[in-house]
C-alpha cells in the first residue's frame, strides 16, 4: 500500500451549518479523503475563546460531526476528531508559541477581526488561537491544508512557525501548502444579497432546514434585480443575487434559460427562485436524510468520534515524541 500524504482541515462546533459552509468547505474538504490522508478535526478549544453556553458545547460538537458525515466524509477513509481529546495539540503550541515572534500574531487580520468584534472580552486564548491552528496543523505533519481566502494569513503564519522551528531545532516540520477553495462557492452572499452568508445576519438557509422553510426564504428574503418591480419589467442577471446562487446549484442549461427568460420579462422573479428552489432541495434532501439516520443513532456517532479522536492521538504522541527528543525535553525519560 502507498502512504498518502497527510492534510488536516479543522471546523469549530459554532451550531448549525449553512449551504454556504457547505459550498466553501466541506464540499472541497469531502473530496480529499480520496487522494490524501486526511484528518477532520472538530476543534472545541478554539471555541472557547468566545463567550458561550456550557451546557450546549456537546450539542454543537455533535452537529459538526453529523453534518461532517452527512456531507461524505467517511470514517472508514478519513479521521474525524475532537481537538480537546488530543492534548499534544495544546502540548505544541505552547512549545510553538516560544518561537513565534509577538509582532507576527499581532498583524493576523482575523485576530484584529475577532478582538473587534468582542471587545470586552479579548482574551490570551484568542490571542493565541493562530498558534494553536498553526499546532494543529503541524501536529500531523500535514503537507497542505484546505482554505478559503480568509484562512490564507493563518497558513502563510504556520509556515512561519514551521520554518522557525526548524532552523533552531533541525528540519522536521513540512512547510504545508495551500489547497485553495475556488470557484463561485469559495464566498457565498446571503439572502440578503449584501453580506457573505452568515448566522449572526440571518441571511442563511441551513443544511438542516425543512423544504418548506427552504422555499420561504428563498420566496420572500431571496434579494433579486432591485430595479424589476413588476413581473412585466426586463431584469439584469448579472446583479441579481439569486441568479449568483443559480451559478452555484443550478446547470448551464438553467442558467441560460434563466438569464433568457429574466432579460426579457417572459417569467418572474418568483419563477426563477422556483427552479433555484428545485436544486438546492435536490443537493440537501439527501443531506437531511442522513443527518436524520445519524441523529437517530448518536451512539454511534460518539463511537466515530472516539475511534477517530485515537487514532488521531496515536499520531500526535509520536510526533511529540520526537519533538520532545529535539528540543531536549527528555529528562524523564
Amino acid at each position: 500500500m502507498v502512504n498518502k500524504e497527510r492534510i488536516f482541515s479543522g471546523i469549530q462546533p459554532s451550531g448549525r451549518l449553512h449551504i454556504g459552509n457547505y459550498l466553501g468547505a466541506i464540499s472541497q474538504f469531502v473530496p480529499l479523503q480520496d487522494t490524501y490522508d486526511t484528518v477532520f478535526g472538530i476543534v472545541d478549544l478554539h471555541a472557547m475563546t468566545q463567550l458561550y453556553e456550557k451546557a450546549g458545547m456537546s450539542e454543537r460538537i455533535t452537529n459538526a460531526a453529523v453534518n461532517y458525515l452527512a456531507c461524505g466524509l467517511d470514517p472508514e477513509k478519513a479521521i474525524l476528531m475532537l481537538q480537546s481529546g488530543v492534548p499534544e495539540h495544546t502540548e505544541l503550541a505552547w512549545i510553538l508559541a516560544t518561537v513565534t515572534p509577538l509582532p507576527w500574531i499581532q498583524r493576523v487580520p482575523t485576530f484584529k477581526e475577532k478582538a473587534r468584534h468582542q471587545p470586552d472580552n479579548v482574551n490570551m486564548g484568542l490571542f493565541n488561537y493562530p498558534v494553536l491552528m498553526a499546532a494543529d496543523i503541524l501536529i500531523y505533519k500535514s503537507v497542505a491544508v484546505p482554505v478559503g481566502e480568509d484562512q490564507r494569513p493563518h497558513l502563510e503564519l504556520t509556515r512561519e512557525i514551521a520554518r522557525t522551528f526548524n532552523t533552531r531545532f533541525g528540519d522536521f516540520f513540512p512547510e504545508p501548502a495551500e489547497i485553495i477553495s475556488t470557484g463561485e462557492g469559495a464566498r457565498v452572499i446571503g439572502l440578503n444579497g449584501k453580506n457573505r452568508m452568515s448566522k449572526s445576519l440571518d441571511n442563511c438557509i441551513y443544511l438542516d432546514d425543512e423544504p418548506d422553510v427552504i422555499r420561504e426564504k428563498i420566496a420572500k428574503q431571496g434579494v433579486t434585480d432591485p430595479a424589476r418591480v413588476k413581473r412585466t419589467d426586463a431584469g439584469n442577471p448579472s446583479i441579481c443575487n439569486i441568479f449568483t446562487w443559480h451559478k452555484l446549484f443550478s446547470t448551464k442549461e438553467e442558467q441560460a434559460y434563466c438569464a433568457k427568460e429574466c432579460r426579457r420579462a417572459g417569467f418572474g422573479c418568483l419563477d426563477c427562485k422556483a427552479i433555484l428552489t428545485k436544486n438546492i432541495l435536490e443537493l440537501l434532501v439527501p443531506i437531511q436524510e442522513r443527518q436524520k439516520e445519524l441523529m437517530a443513532d448518536l451512539n454511534k456517532v460518539k463511537e466515530i468520534i472516539r475511534d477517530g479522536t485515537n487514532r488521531a492521538r496515536k499520531i500526535a504522541q509520536e510526533t511529540m515524541k520526537e519533538i520532545r527528543d529535539i528540543t531536549g525535553l527528555t529528562y524523564l525519560s
